[in-house]
């Protein structure tokens, strides 16, 4: 990649390095953990102040796609999964939509008896078995998020459906059940042994709980979805906007 600066241009010399490092940074010889070159050579090569190219530096350290690390160097953050609350698309849907590619490590489909919880939110029941789902997700390097789905009798869900599919889309094509509405809510909680063998992480390490309720159009609850998300991988966005 050609890195050079056009000193004749009216754009600050500290905007075009920060373009120049966001380019850099997206080449594939500049990948995760790369280090980037030195910060004396490459403002001597773009022939600018140390102090400029800092600041383009510092711009990509504070919104988290470099890391600066003193008597190291610059390199490349890795990238976290990012989901928004306006955006509640099936995981695959909405990974799909980032450019994500998700792999499936695990997926378990059973019978259960609902606990109280469960049973509480579909207004059923403790006696009659409902459809679990588990799956273990994520990108083709590591699982970073571990889903438990529970979802209403009255789909008609047999166990047999291929749970692989974007789960709305399925619901939708197969059963009619539209999923119209999503309620959630989101705390932070310190891995168990069991969360920490999905995830491969030590035990007691930080996960993103996040607890989803999802409604047909008619306002009826369908499914009770936990997932749990490495916090190392995953960041959660929420967006508001004042009417």
């Amino acid at each position: 990649m050609k890195l050079s600066i056009d000193h004749k241009s009216p754009v600050p010399l500290h905007i075009q390095a920060e373009q120049l490092l966001r380019d850099l940074i997206k080449d594939p010889a500049y990948k995760a953990g790369k280090l980037l070159p030195n910060e004396v050579e490459l403002a001597k090569k773009l022939a600018i102040s140390r102090t400029t190219l800092r600041q383009a530096i510092n711009k990509l350290v504070y919104e988290e796609l470099l890391i600066r690390k003193k008597g190291f160097g610059t390199k490349v953050a890795t990238s976290k999964i990012s989901s928004k609350a306006m955006n509640w698309l099936s995981f695959s849907q909405e990974m799909k939509a980032r450019g994500i590619t998700v792999k499936n490590y695990e997926l378990h489909v059973s019978w259960v008896f609902p606990d109280d919880t469960v049973a509480g939110f579909f207004e059923i029941g403790t006696e009659k078995k409902i459809v679990k789902m588990e799956r273990l997700r994520g990108s083709a390097e590591d699982p970073f998020v571990y889903f438990i789905s529970y979802f209403h009798p009255r789909l008609g869900l047999t166990g047999e459906e291929d749970f692989k599919r974007p789960l709305y889309e399925m619901l939708e094509e197969e059963y009619s059940a539209v999923a119209n509405l999503s309620k959630e809510e989101l705390s932070a909680i310190s891995a168990d042994k069991f969360i920490a063998g999905k995830l491969e992480i030590d035990t007691g390490s930080p996960v993103l709980l996040r607890k989803r309720f999802v409604y047909d159009q008619g306002e009826r609850p369908m499914e009770y979805n936990i997932g749990y998300y490495k916090a190392e991988s995953f960041v959660y966005t929420v967006e508001s906007r004042r009417s």
